[in-house]
């Protein structure tokens, strides 16, 4: 199984999904990280901050297959947040995402992940307001 989590300083996951420079892929085998690589967001948002909702408010519509692309072979995206066309894309990727409730480095993240204990939230927009 392959998680990613998205990440400015390839330590910690960053505030925003689609504005983050890149995604720490963790490659985990019996419930262990064996492996861990930074791809980068080929995609990164050139929009402003809010104006993601496609079709709302005037603003132009625009891809999530480049992220898609960053996250090729991946299974699961744990994130703190994210917009909702960024999930729907995810979601049609086959890539199931975990909403953390939790800030820090990325690597304890998936470490609770993986134990069951990394606290969710229900609610999937970023906490930047996106």
């Amino acid at each position: 199984m392959r998680i990613a989590v998205p990440t400015n300083d390839g330590v910690s996951i960053s505030e925003h999904f689609g504005r983050s420079q890149g995604f720490l892929v963790f490659e985990v085998e019996n419930g262990q990280i064996r492996a861990r690589e930074v791809r980068p967001n080929t995609a990164q948002h050139s929009h402003q901050q809010g104006s993601c909702a496609g079709g709302s408010g005037g603003h132009e519509p625009h891809s999530h297959a480049g992220i898609l692309t960053s996250l090729a072979q991946c299974d699961v995206v744990i994130c703190a947040g994210m917009g909702s066309r960024a999930a729907d894309a995810l979601r049609a990727g086959g890539i199931a995402t975990v909403i953390a409730s939790a800030s820090g480095p990325a690597e304890a993240i998936v470490g609770a992940y993986l134990k069951g204990e990394l606290p969710t939230a229900e609610q999937g927009s970023c906490r930047c307001s996106h």
